[in-house]
């Protein structure tokens, strides 16, 4: 039906930057919202930063001014650069959408549509 396909983490020392992605892919009728979120070991999900269709975005507070969020439509795709990364961003990071797709001959509206994440380990 619908896949959300993380990229883009890995390793990197504190200070430095990733560019994280997410494309969805499927039979997608309309993607209303996306976001990011993290999870460190032993700690429940949080919300790192979300966008709207419009292009409106919020950010949590321990990312503000370091992290930026975008997305191209037209590619079904949401972005996530990381900069001035500190050991504590350390987490498996995990894109989320609010979706519509065409499954049975009908629309189905999923407001959370998880993809599988992709781990950010910052270390020196």
């Amino acid at each position: 039906q619908v896949q959300l396909v993380e990229s883009g983490g890995g390793l990197v020392q504190p200070g430095g930057s990733l560019r994280l992605s997410c494309a969805a892919s499927g039979s997608i009728l309309s993607i209303y919202a996306m976001g990011w979120y993290l999870q460190a070991p032993g700690k429940q999900r949080e919300l790192v930063a979300h966008i709207t269709a419009g292009g409106n975005t919020n950010y949590a507070d321990f990312v503000e001014g370091r992290f930026t969020i975008s997305r191209d439509n037209a590619k079904n795709t949401v972005y996530l650069q990381m900069n001035s990364l500190k050991p504590e961003d350390t987490a498996a990071y995990y894109c989320n959408a609010d979706l519509e797709y065409y499954s049975d001959y009908k629309a189905h509206r999923e407001i959370d549509y998880w993809g599988q994440g992709t781990q950010v380990t910052v270390s020196s």
